[in-house]
């Protein structure tokens, strides 16, 4: 029987949880009963009663059943998605291919709820996070001692290596709640130490529940994080003027830098840092340094940060067209007048620079542009306390010219 997409949805994204059909609302068994094509990874479909629809199993990976889905635009439909599909699910990335009026979502309780719901945390006071394809440093941010955390996990080698990782940045003496097959007859919940020695038996589905202790640091939450979190030759936005440049900068959520010359990649992580949904593309034309900024944003959770190599005027001449145009720009390193006669043209409307100056050239400059085409200018002069013989005295730093300036 074919239906038409325009009258109703002829797909129903069902939360599918280890308790199989015995855990799901009616509504949800009504949709499964009356479906003529049944999608789902295969550890669904083992939890699956005999139907008169046809079954068949979900991909790896994931993208790839998207147009064998899309195929059978027309058919009733049911895909099983674990709990909650659009909170760390497949939901969000189906729904994207799809108009509104064509799917909906009948959510069974998500892993989090659950995992909560046995260790009696309060779910908004915890952080979730979903880590099953992404690299445990996405934790580095979260570990301050007595904070909980519930981390969804690929399989029990991924428990041995998050617990390896504790140890290796401090914090072995967190505790592990390791959560198995929540809601099913294989339910299990374990605690221990993330410096103890693991059972050899973990089995997915697995979350655990991290209860954050040990001696490691733990990384500030304000910008001008202290320079030693940074790998860096030198070439490094330091500290104090950090915190000044990123609080001209003025991030907000889901916005997009870019930072050229970027250096040891200290602003763009920061600018990072400062909400999880932004994006920041770093230009540096040495090779060894563009690297060094992606280690730093590995190890310090933002491993999405994008750097491009090259030389940062014929980057946007050519390489840079097709890019996403930015909310935000830094100017740390290779501040030239061709970099700028390169670079504002292709500024949209509202986007804000924040250009740094150390030289009297590159001043000078600064101080050009800002008589031509307006902003502000800034002179940070810091000092520092050091020995003088016996005594202390103020040993200064080299000024810095900040031009601010929103287009």
């Amino acid at each position: 029987m074919m239906i038409d997409a325009n009258d109703a949805p002829w797909l129903t994204v069902v939360g599918w949880g280890e308790s199989g059909t015995a855990g799901l609302a009616p509504a949800s068994r009504e949709a499964l009963e009356a479906a003529e094509l049944v999608f789902g990874a295969r550890r669904h479909l083992r939890l699956l009663p005999p139907l008169a629809a046809e079954v068949r199993e979900w991909p790896v990976p994931f993208a790839d059943g998207i147009p064998e889905l899309l195929a059978e635009r027309g058919r009733r439909t049911v895909m099983l998605a674990s709990g909650d599909p659009f909170w760390f699910g497949a939901g969000a990335s189906m729904a994207r291919h799809l108009a509104p009026g064509e799917w909906r979502s009948m959510p069974s309780p998500s892993t989090f709820s659950l995992a909560a719901s046995r260790l009696g945390w309060s779910l908004e006071g915890v952080t979730c996070l979903g880590l099953h394809a992404r690299p445990l440093t996405r934790l580095r941010p979260h570990l301050h001692r007595g904070r909980r955390l519930l981390v969804l996990l690929r399989d029990g080698e991924a428990v041995a290596a998050l617990a390896e990782w504790l140890g290796s940045v401090g914090f072995g003496a967190s505790r592990l709640q390791v959560l198995e097959a929540l809601g099913g007859d294989q339910e299990r919940v374990r605690c221990l130490r993330a410096d103890a020695e693991l059972p050899g038996d973990i089995a997915h589905p697995v979350a655990v529940g991290l209860e954050v202790d040990g001696a490691g640091p733990a990384l500030p939450l304000a910008p001008g994080r202290p320079d030693g979190w940074f790998a860096h030759d030198g070439q490094i936005t330091k500290q104090a003027v950090r915190a000044a440049t990123l609080a001209a900068l003025a991030p907000m959520p889901g916005e997009r830098l870019w930072d050229i010359g970027t250096g040891s990649g200290s602003v763009a992580i920061e600018w990072l840092l400062a909400h999880p949904d932004n994006l920041a593309l770093g230009l540096e034309r040495d090779a060894e340094r563009a690297e060094r900024a992606r280690f730093n944003a590995r190890e310090l959770g933002v491993d999405w940060l994008e750097v491009v190599e090259g030389d940062a005027v014929a980057l946007l001449a050519d390489g840079l067209v097709d890019a996403p145009r930015p909310d935000a720009v830094f100017i740390g390193g290779g501040l030239s007048e061709a970099l700028l006669d390169a670079l504002w043209p292709r500024l949209t409307a509202g986007t804000r620079l924040v250009a740094n100056a150390v030289t009297l050239e590159s001043e000078a400059l600064l101080v050009q542009r800002q008589r031509e085409l307006g902003g502000e200018l800034v002179r940070l002069a810091l000092s520092a306390a050091t020995a003088l013989g016996s005594r202390r005295g103020w040993k200064a730093a080299y000024p810095i010219v900040q031009w601010r300036i929103v287009k």
